[in-house]
């Protein structure tokens, strides 16, 4: 259905796709079937758009955006595809802005150019960004920060009062939580953890995060054979676990806490305080080639 004041200059728009009164979509968008373009947006030319998308009233879309299945822009969402835009002056090649299957983005938000938002992030109304936002990712703000994980349950890690569960399971595979012994004494605290006993191997490395702003993310990676465990020896920071089915999220804030990342677990850590430490032990040393970075590939190599 094409609204009669539509300007609607494409003819690759698939079947049972709306087109209301006051678009322009000009002639070499390509749209897919079942999509809902409200009134008063454009869309240019180098764009692509999948199946079942809904775009809101009052959208650009540029050239050089290129937007998967399943997706929702609210409306009066801006995207960008320069820069350093001039009047009258046209850069050779547009920068490339994609949106993965999934996503929404809210209302009266800004996208700058050639950014990738992830597969089911969601963009809260009023944000802009300015970088990549990873699967599944919460975003707001301006500039867009990543304040939480869809679908992912929050976990609590035993109090430090709860002196007799040493040890606990996550709903993700193989992650497991630990506390250890905590003694605290006039002349100073203290706290022991064993290798193998209390943290199930022991380390060939570790590593130390430190001086991270509340609104960077770390981690954001899975390891296909290294073992890791992660202590916050001050101040505090979340920590994302995922299996490729289950999403936790677990608060690291006190000295006795643990957790247990075993190999092909995607881990992020994120929210640290401004006196975070975080400890982290590694079961092999440092080889790029055990690192996976792209959550997708992940997500492959967890069903396969």
């Amino acid at each position: 259905m094409i609204h009669k004041l539509a300007d609607v200059q494409s003819q690759n728009i698939g079947d049972n796709t709306k087109v209301w009164q006051f678009c322009v979509i000009l002639a070499g968008a390509v749209i897919g079937r079942n999509c809902n373009i409200c009134a008063n947006s454009l869309i240019e030319n180098d764009v692509v758009i999948g199946d079942n998308v809904t775009i809101k009233s009052g959208v650009q879309i540029w050239d050089g955006i290129h937007i998967q299945d399943d997706v929702f822009i609210g409306p009066n969402v801006t995207f960008t595809n320069d820069k350093q835009p001039r009047s009258k002056i046209y850069p050779d090649e547009y920068l490339k802005t994609i949106v993965k299957k999934g996503a929404s983005i809210g209302a009266n938000s800004t996208i700058l150019p050639g950014i990738l938002i992830g597969e089911n992030a969601m963009v809260g109304a009023g944000a802009v960004i300015t970088k990549n936002v990873p699967d599944n990712a919460i975003v707001i703000g301006n500039p867009g920060r990543i304040t939480g994980y869809v679908e992912a349950n929050t976990g609590v890690i035993m109090p430090s009062n709860n002196f007799e569960l040493k040890l606990q399971m996550s709903k993700v595979k193989g992650v497991s939580l630990h506390k250890f012994h905590l003694v605290n004494d006039l002349r100073g605290n203290l706290s022991v953890g064993e290798f193998e006993k209390d943290i199930p191997f022991t380390p060939k490395r570790y590593f130390t995060v430190f001086g991270v702003p509340n609104k960077e993310v770390r981690g954001e990676h899975a390891h296909k054979e290294c073992k890791q465990f992660l202590i916050c020896v001050s101040g505090n920071c979340s920590v994302l676990v995922d299996d490729g089915e289950n999403r936790e999220e677990y608060v690291l804030d006190s000295i006795d806490k643990g957790i247990y990342l075993p190999p092909m677990t995607w881990g992020v850590q994120y929210k640290y305080s401004k006196d975070a430490v975080l400890l982290v032990f590694a079961s092999h040393y440092y080889d790029s080639d055990d690192y996976i970075r792209d959550y997708s590939t992940f997500k492959q190599m967890r069903q396969n």
